[in-house]
């Protein structure tokens, strides 16, 4: 019994980082109509930019994670503005294109400067011991990630719910044409939004940095495992894409303990639910069926 619930909350932690990944993943589709390839490579420049500011400004971990997601974000409104909005009434493909691109470039930049070796990042101060779950004890750092996180998908979940600003935001998520009919200017949003995607990838990345190796190609594999999660979730789904991360999350703590004689089922388990999910739901589990022309 122990042994499952400890690997339950293994899940539950990796989910964390899926969720946070996929939520603003989805925002910036739904909204903008763009897969943004690059969401790894923000997400690795979040924990390269938090052992940065450790190792050459002495700037801690709890500071950098204010000031990480919000040089990202800004950085995100600036890429969206010079290089994602001129596409924006062309074919989708082009700004896959271009987000594909912009990954091969952030990556070479920082194995350029720093190489491919990964960095460990040290856990901080204040929860480096264990919790005692009375059956098991797990890290601390690693119950901070999991209560951050579903305070943030929380947080997120409240702002675009309950304030006239979210729903909005929400609104020209999941159903921009429907948003724009009604005169509301969907385009003033753009920009903000597409920064917030960016910021919380950012914040999954600097969260990342004491557990995972820091290296320029930390994002390239993930990134794939949360375009799938989306998609199951619903593409513009918030909710769908929040309850996706932490359920895939689960099924892969789960394959890789009971299923270690067979990793590749566990690794591959992800695209197997996404095949069943498309087969069953086309537009994914709490996404909106598109009404026939």
């Amino acid at each position: 019994m122990s042994s499952f619930l400890q690997h339950t909350f293994d899940g539950l932690v990796s989910g964390a980082f899926l969720a946070l990944l996929a939520l603003g993943l989805s925002v910036i589709f739904g909204m903008l109509r763009v897969v943004n390839f690059a969401h790894g490579a923000c997400y690795m420049l979040g924990a390269v930019g938090t052992y940065l500011l450790l190792t050459e400004f002495g700037i801690p971990f709890w500071w950098a994670l204010l000031i990480v997601p919000l040089v990202l974000g800004a950085f995100g409104m600036a890429v969206e503005r010079t290089l994602v909005h001129p596409l924006a009434r062309l074919d989708p493909l082009y700004n896959f294109l271009l987000t594909f691109g912009l990954t091969l470039v952030l990556q070479d930049l920082v194995k350029l400067r720093y190489g491919t070796t990964s960095s460990p990042y040290a856990t901080p101060a204040g929860l480096t011991g264990t919790v005692d779950f009375g059956l098991f004890d797990f890290p601390a750092y690693r119950v901070f990630v999991l209560a951050f996180a579903a305070v943030a998908c929380a947080g997120v979940w409240w702002l675009l719910g309950h304030t006239r600003v979210g729903m909005v935001v929400r609104a020209a998520t999941e159903r921009p044409e429907l948003t724009r009919a009604l005169g509301i200017d969907v385009g003033r949003w753009v920009t903000p939004v597409f920064g917030f995607g960016i910021a919380l990838a950012a914040v999954a990345g600097v969260l990342a940095a004491p557990m995972r190796a820091v290296n320029p190609l930390m994002g390239a594999d993930l990134v794939i495992v949360v375009f799938a999660v989306v998609v199951i979730g619903g593409l513009g789904s918030i909710f769908g894409s929040v309850a996706a991360g932490f359920g895939i999350g689960l099924v892969q703590a789960w394959g890789e303990s009971y299923l270690d004689q067979w990793p590749i089922v566990a690794q591959t388990s992800v695209f197997v639910i996404m095949a069943v999910v498309l087969l069953w739901r086309p537009a994914g589990l709490f996404g909106r069926e598109e009404a026939p022309a």
